[in-house]
């Protein structure tokens, strides 16, 4: 296993203080402060570890109240809220410095036969065609703030994430549809665990699923300057079992921004055409004054 994936399995694996209670430490992001797909996925591995074996998640709602600090560790306190016969509900608090960050409500379920039915899957070119991140990073080095491409090449280090079209930094000043795809997996292969590929999912939810935002206004984001924001809440639905190791198409849209505030939603799918995962998240989306 590559080092980077090894760290960001560490990452997640967090230390246990007492009961109901958890420590989590920070890696470098992008922006100076904690990167709000870590500590939702931290705060789900939380969850999880209050929960029945036999459970896995099937849905979690979260909203970022404060920037996180990544020079100081995060404390995760689990509130069990309920143990049905089907259902477990966990609340997860993140606390640093004696204030909440985040705050987390988190569903599982025992597994259990049902109807079944899913839309289809968009059309995506094969993942093994187009360019890494850091290919993608490096052919647009120029339009980026200093600094920037080294930054977000070592934060995405651990994941194989391919843009199926430019990123937003690449057709700066053209407004597109507010669509957009990436194909993601980890850098390696993961244990048979499904609350880990859960959380991998979960962390790489907050990567992209803002640009589609971008895109419709035809601003090259966070890491070209001309615009600010932080995400506000996010809202994962599991519908089916996937690995976070083999390749997952992130199809992402926006059906509305106003206010200083821009809307993502996005499905994700397995290559082989399932359903996996239902995403939405809004975000501070601000133009610089």
């Amino acid at each position: 296993m590559d080092q980077p994936l090894t760290s960001l399995l560490d990452l997640l694996d967090l230390e246990k203080i007492e009961e109901n209670i958890f420590r989590g430490h920070s890696h470098s992001s992008v922006v100076p402060r904690v990167f709000g797909g870590q500590v939702a996925a931290q705060s789900l591995v939380a969850a999880g570890r209050t929960v029945p074996a036999d459970r896995t998640a099937h849905s979690l709602h979260s909203y970022f109240l404060r920037p996180g600090d990544p020079g100081a560790p995060i404390v995760y306190t689990v509130d069990r809220i309920r143990d049905g016969r089907s259902f477990t509900t966990r609340r997860v608090v993140a606390v640093q410095h004696g204030q909440p960050i985040f705050h987390l409500s988190a569903s599982f379920q025992v597994h259990e036969e049902g109807l079944e039915h899913q839309t289809v899957m968009p059309q995506a070119p094969d993942p093994e065609t187009l360019p890494t991140a850091e290919e993608t990073l490096a052919r647009h080095a120029g339009v980026l703030l200093p600094g920037v491409p080294d930054r977000m090449s070592e934060a995405r280090r651990a994941v194989d994430l391919r843009y199926a079209d430019a990123p937003p930094f690449a057709t700066l000043g053209e407004p597109r549809e507010p669509r957009s795809q990436v194909w993601f997996r980890t850098n390696g292969k993961l244990a048979d665990d499904p609350l880990l590929h859960v959380c991998l999912a979960t962390y790489v939810s907050d990567m992209t699923l803002l640009d589609s935002v971008l895109l419709a206004h035809g601003r090259g984001g966070w890491a070209v300057g001309d615009v600010v924001g932080a995400s506000l809440d996010h809202a994962m639905w599991f519908h089916r079992p996937f690995r976070a190791d083999e390749w997952l198409l992130y199809d992402q849209e926006s059906p509305s921004s106003a206010s200083g505030r821009g809307l993502g939603q996005a499905r994700i799918w397995t290559q082989d055409g399932r359903l996996a995962i239902t995403v939405i998240q809004e975000g501070v989306v601000r133009v610089p004054r």
